[in-house]
């Protein structure tokens, strides 16, 4: 683990007097002293923001996307990964349909590849129809034709069956022979390969054993990307990472077992009340059946809780009951903790065991990622912040808003951001649209349905926090984010300003 992403040992005494400070509090209720900048220039490029998502993964990037039905699929965990960061797939699939979650983990994992050791392939005695069929099926442009004994044959790419009448032609008769192309034999890596692909003038290279079995490819695509995107979150085989959610009652365990072996790479088991019997039944299961698979549990908001899932072995923990947009369990339960409060709380009992702490909910200004990285948490996760954009789940529909100064209505685009505890969220689950009045009601739900604005594409998103998040660690006089947080944990008075309700109105209300 780098050191760099480590969150600071905390003095206890420290924390203590934190804890009494923010008691009740979160992020509106603070602001932070500005000190001297050591910084010439807030360039994401240079300035560290590493940090830990669990006990064994780190990110370069501070932000993760909520596992919500109307949030994360493949499309938003690729942006997620592609800038520093990492996507929580959501489990919001009707109840017994485990692939298409696991069909989402797939399409990031094949989204991007160093070396692709399980490239899409055909045998040269298939039919060009066959080809083709596989090609559009995996969205991909280039097959490699392997025999029997997985023995390289040759490639197929898009460009051999464009125009070709396909009636009676075989993969054989139009691929490019294993005698025309360069081949490494053994393992090579990723420069080396760069540079016999610049010498060559070539765009896929296949690796083989000595027996001409294939063991993997390297394209330039994927170097290409690799050069854009030097802060993607990428596994040791240099595919981007992905996490996905899974329940802990029902078939949570075979949805693991079958997005482990999809490749994903955390699991995060999530629900409403993670300090509680069923999640200690879940993770105990978990742990007999995948053993040190990465796992964050949540969500808990008090240090009771935090320890609570850091003895039964979780990774990680999510840390917010309540603060969410789309989150109704204060108004309807009266529980929960302000999410100042819970993050000093969780970080006071992962102390330095090296598990992360995820705060999840309460961000509603970028301001506030930076608070949340402070106050204890090793990175942040966010949903309403992504809700509406292009790589959100959700149709766009056109709603009718009033301007008041015109008194006339226009069409508006939004998209539909719900709670996975909304009563929407669980039926959909649950698979009981046809159940009764008396059975959805008795089912409880703890979230809403709110439309947000369309906004565009997650990326710039992404990429203003980050900004804004670099601006934080300038402002704070620091060079780096594990910088401002050793500093700030040092001496918190010095930084801590709590608002009186003008303040907060002075600091974080604009109008127009």
């Amino acid at each position: 683990m780098d050191p760099m992403s480590a969150f600071p040992k905390v003095d206890s005494a420290v924390a203590r007097r934190v804890l009494e400070m923010v008691r009740g509090c979160t992020f509106d209720d603070f602001i932070l002293a500005p000190r001297r900048s050591v910084l010439e220039r807030r360039d994401p490029a240079v300035i560290d923001l590493s940090c830990r998502l669990s006990r064994r993964l780190t990110l370069k990037r501070p932000i993760v996307s909520a596992n919500m039905d109307t949030v994360t699929r493949a499309p938003m965990a690729i942006v997620q990964a592609e800038e520093g960061g990492i996507g929580i797939v959501d489990r919001g699939f009707r109840a017994g349909e485990i692939e298409p979650q696991v069909r989402e983990v797939e399409i990031v994992k094949r989204t991007q590849h160093g070396v692709i050791t399980d490239p899409y392939s055909v045998s040269p005695t298939a039919t060009l129809d066959e080809a083709v069929s596989t090609m559009a099926r995996s969205r991909v442009g280039t097959l490699v034709v392997l025999d029997e004994n997985r023995r390289l044959q040759g490639l197929l790419t898009e460009r051999d069956v464009r125009f070709v009448d396909r009636k009676g032609t075989h993969v054989a008769d139009r691929m490019t022979p294993l005698a025309s192309l360069v081949v490494h034999r053994g393992p090579l890596d990723l420069e080396a390969a760069e540079r016999l692909m610049v010498e060559r003038k070539i765009k896929k290279l296949p690796l083989v054993d000595d027996g001409g079995v294939l063991t993997g490819l390297i394209t330039a695509r994927d170097l290409l990307r690799r050069r854009r995107m030097p802060f993607a979150t990428r596994d040791e085989r240099g595919r981007l990472r992905v996490g996905a959610a899974i329940g802990a009652t029902g078939d949570y365990l075979e949805r693991a077992s079958e997005l482990v072996r999809a490749g994903v790479d955390v699991i995060v088991i999530d629900i409403a009340h993670g300090h509680s019997i069923v999640m200690e039944r879940a993770i105990a299961q978990f742990r007999k059946r995948f053993g040190d698979v990465e796992m964050i549990a949540g969500n808990v908001a008090t240090a009771e809780g935090a320890r609570f899932l850091l003895e039964r072995g979780a990774d990680g923990i999510k840390v917010g009951i309540g603060p969410g947009g789309g989150c109704t369990t204060r108004m309807t339960t009266s529980f929960g903790v302000p999410q100042v409060q819970a993050l000093v709380e969780c970080r006071m009992a992962v102390a330095d065991s090296g598990a992360g702490v995820i705060a999840d909910g309460g961000i509603k200004r970028h301001g506030a990622i930076a608070q949340a990285l402070l106050f204890g948490g090793d990175c942040t996760m966010l949903g309403s912040a992504f809700a509406g954009t292009t790589e959100a789940p959700g149709e766009v529909v056109q709603k009718s808003v009033l301007l008041p100064e015109q008194q006339k209505s226009v069409k508006v685009p939004f998209k539909v951001l719900r709670g996975m505890a909304s009563l929407q969220a669980i039926r959909d689950r649950l698979d009981v649209e046809d159940a009764d009045k008396v059975e959805i009601d008795a089912l409880g739900a703890e979230g809403m349905e709110i439309s947000v604005p369309a906004r565009g594409s997650a990326r710039p998103i992404v990429r203003d926090m980050i900004k804004h998040l670099c601006s934080s660690v300038s402002y704070g006089g620091a060079s780096s984010l594990a910088e401002l947080r050793r500093m700030f944990w040092a001496d918190p008075e010095a930084f801590l300003i709590k608002q009186s309700p003008s303040g907060r109105r002075e600091s974080y209300e604009r109008t127009i």
